[in-house]
């Protein structure tokens, strides 16, 4: 899933990191969760990676991620965007 978003003011100490950070320990421990990648910036990208559509769904469906989604949408964002790809192919390169 590939999800973008642009927040309202993100000066304002408004549990919003808290959060996030929750939501990552809380994705880590679902099923099918295979990873996640994320940069804040201006536009706000988050990556993360699932076995199968029925994970994803299980996520989306979480309790606490439901009232952070809740959260989102009252508080937090300007706008987001929600996009579910599938990886076909991916390659890697670490310079040692």
């Amino acid at each position: 899933m590939i999800f973008t978003s642009t927040r309202h003011d993100p000066r304002v100490d408004d549990e919003y990191g808290d959060t996030a950070v929750r939501m990552f320990e809380l994705a880590h421990g679902q099923p099918g969760f295979l990873g996640v990648e994320t940069v804040d910036a201006d536009l706000g990208i988050t990556v993360s990676y699932w076995r199968d559509e029925d994970s994803i769904q299980r996520w989306k469906a979480e309790a606490e991620h439901t009232v952070a989604q809740q959260r989102g949408r009252a508080e937090w964002y300007q706008r987001f965007e929600l996009r579910v790809a599938r990886v076909e192919r991916a390659y890697s390169f670490k310079r040692d």
